[in-house]
């Protein structure tokens, strides 16, 4: 017979006027699917929210293709692709009772966060760090680290970097849309019958998202929202979680994150990488050092129309 892990008790804490709730949304309607009903329980305990969009969804082609009956898309025509999402958003938040004003929003290209993880110069992190310090958050709902879309496991891993570069140690709700949940989970809200009625409402206002996946962006909208407190780690031992077949060597890419604040990629073959003895690898990167929360990437450079990760992030 199959045992089924026991749930997790909610990580969520108590709300008062006092909290401060700043949602971390990759795109354009990830807050509200995954975070429509926090949002509002924050809200009606009298709590501050805001939300931190990075991008503005601009890399969505076939539903512009579909919606805009044309084929080539240009850069204005994505550009447009955005603002349209972002008042989309907008609207979204003023269903959800949050004022506009709640939004601060970082323009970062869709399908892009990856890339601003690895740029030099740690000008993302100071983006970030900037939002952070402004807003004093006490509570941040940021994608989960093992979300299979590339722009939420990066945003996951910015986040953390930039919490643990400013000294800051607000309790994290990690949140996951794309994807399986991976151990134990927790029972999940489902909010009373007016919220789950406004969080309907405000999901309504993605008419660019619900044209073509309505159907699949409702179900996700309807589970309960879980959400997981991201596991820590003081391991001196940085073991991967992969062995890879020596087939797929050549096409590997391997990138590692430390919580110090920097970032890198490196083919498979070039990678700082030791045997672990037991057929295993472990990351021998000067930048991990104990004590720093690392975060390891392994992706394929092949080009495909899949955009989800196949292995994603891990914290070793």
């Amino acid at each position: 017979m199959a045992l089924t892990a026991a749930p997790q008790a909610s990580p969520l804490p108590l709300f008062t006027a006092q909290t401060r709730l700043l949602v971390v949304a990759p795109h354009p309607d990830d807050e509200t699917i995954a975070n429509g009903l926090l949002i509002q329980r924050v809200r009606a305990a009298g709590g501050a929210v805001r939300v931190l969009l990075l991008t503005d969804g601009d890399n969505n082609p076939w539903p512009q293709r579909w919606l805009e009956r044309r084929w080539f898309i240009r850069a204005a025509e994505r550009e447009r692709w955005g603002r349209r999402r972002r008042a989309e958003l907008e609207e979204a938040l003023r269903r959800l009772d949050v004022p506009a004003t709640a939004l601060r929003s970082l323009g970062w290209p869709d399908m892009g966060v990856l890339d601003r993880l690895l740029q030099p110069g740690q000008r993302a992190l100071a983006e970030l760090a900037g939002v952070l310090d402004d807003f004093a958050p006490d509570l941040v709902a940021l994608p989960a680290l093992g979300d299979r879309h590339p722009d939420h496991g990066a945003a996951h891993v910015l986040v953390r970097m930039a919490l643990a570069m400013r000294g800051r140690s607000p309790a994290l709700l990690g949140y996951l849309i794309h994807g399986r949940d991976e151990g134990p989970l927790s029972p999940g809200e489902t909010g009373t019958p007016a919220q789950q009625a406004a969080k309907r409402q405000a999901l309504a206002a993605y008419a660019t998202q619900l044209a073509l996946s309505g159907g699949r962006m409702r179900q996700l909208a309807e589970r309960p929202e879980r959400h997981s407190s991201p596991a820590t780690t003081s391991a001196t031992v940085r073991c991967l979680p992969w062995r890879p077949s020596p087939l797929l060597w050549p096409r590997l890419r391997l990138s590692a994150a430390s919580s110090s604040g920097l970032a890198q990629q490196w083919p498979w073959h070039a990678a700082p990488l030791r045997r672990d003895g037991q057929g295993g690898w472990q990351l021998a990167w000067p930048a991990a050092r104990a004590g720093d929360a690392c975060f390891v990437r392994l992706s394929l450079a092949l080009p495909s129309p899949w955009i989800f990760d196949h292995w994603g992030w891990r914290e070793v």
